[in-house]
């Protein structure tokens, strides 16, 4: 479980949850099972509700033995259904690990990565129907342009669509290094490695509808989680952190918070911290791949 993924803060995690040992608490990203385990064993009578869409992390479940676990191989989206399914209308936290698992991330053939040539796939859900491949062959330059602009803020997004639209009519682009042959003059010759990242952060979240599922889990929470209950969320880029921010600060997802006839901010979480939680450098120095998480934790008011 560990060689699927390392899980990031897990301490950090923990004392931000606050786990009341007879509470019921929600990983919303099982993954690896890092998380999991850690609040397994803080708990007594309570239970934990772990989701994952990943066939692979899915696998990794099998080795978890406990009687206060209760796994749903779903997207987090639809959490509030599938607690209400098993009798749970409100819990006293919820945790999130966002972003890709070092397991998708080293798999050549699941298509996360530019260190491979595989398909153009990125699925975190197996079973979906839309790949990467999907989007670079049909959607039209708006569309790509759209992506590549609010997903990866990429600069020459408006070149970039026009160059891959152009290209597919020649012959299709099916695989990591067609793309990458395909817009070779636009990448940048001493940013090669950030804009490739940029590139495909925007296309991954398109595929996987990311942060549609975020905004969902992050309302969902408020309608969850009880009075004195935590939210805690680690997001790896600026697009998830500012969402995460701006709902646990305005109660919003987006735009201005709303207030009330004395001007009193409307938002239903207090933030514990007024800074996200960075990882410290030994878990740097033991996990590179860590530097970019940012971990936010709320209370429910």
């Amino acid at each position: 479980m560990m060689h699927y993924h390392q899980a990031v803060m897990v301490e950090e995690c923990i004392e931000g949850l606050g786990i009341d040992p007879n509470g019921i608490y929600v990983d919303a990203t099982v993954g690896g099972g890092g998380n999991t385990k850690a609040i397994l064993k803080k708990l007594d009578g309570g239970k934990l509700f772990g989701f994952d869409q990943d066939e692979d992390a899915i696998g990794n479940v099998k080795s978890i033995e406990s009687e206060k676990f209760i796994f749903i191989p779903v997207n987090f989206r639809h959490m509030k259904k599938y607690l209400r399914l098993n009798g749970v209308n409100s819990v006293d936290g919820i945790l999130a690990d966002l972003g890709v698992s070092s397991h998708q991330i080293d798999t050549p053939e699941r298509g996360f990565s530019t260190r491979f040539d595989s398909e153009l796939d990125m699925r975190m859900d197996q079973s979906a129907d839309l790949t990467a491949k999907t989007i670079v062959n049909t959607y039209d330059a708006a569309s790509l342009q759209r992506i590549f602009g609010q997903f990866g803020e990429v600069r020459n997004a408006r070149t970039l669509a026009n160059t891959l639209v152009a290209a597919r009519t020649q012959s299709p682009i099916n695989t990591i290094n067609d793309f990458k042959q395909t817009i070779t003059r636009l990448i940048p010759k001493h940013k090669a490695h950030q804009y490739l990242a940029q590139v495909f952060q925007a296309l991954r979240i398109e595929v996987n509808k990311e942060m549609e599922a975020l905004e969902l889990l992050l309302i969902q929470s408020k309608e969850l989680i009880k009075s004195g209950g935590r939210l805690v969320v680690i997001s790896y880029h600026s697009l998830e952190d500012r969402m995460v921010k701006n709902f646990i600060n305005k109660g919003v997802t987006h735009g201005e918070a709303e207030k009330d006839f004395y001007g009193n901010l409307l938002r239903p979480f207090n933030p514990l911290v007024k800074k996200p939680v960075t990882p410290s450098v030994v878990e740097l120095e033991a996990n590179p791949r860590s530097r970019s998480a940012k971990l936010r934790i709320a209370e429910r008011i």
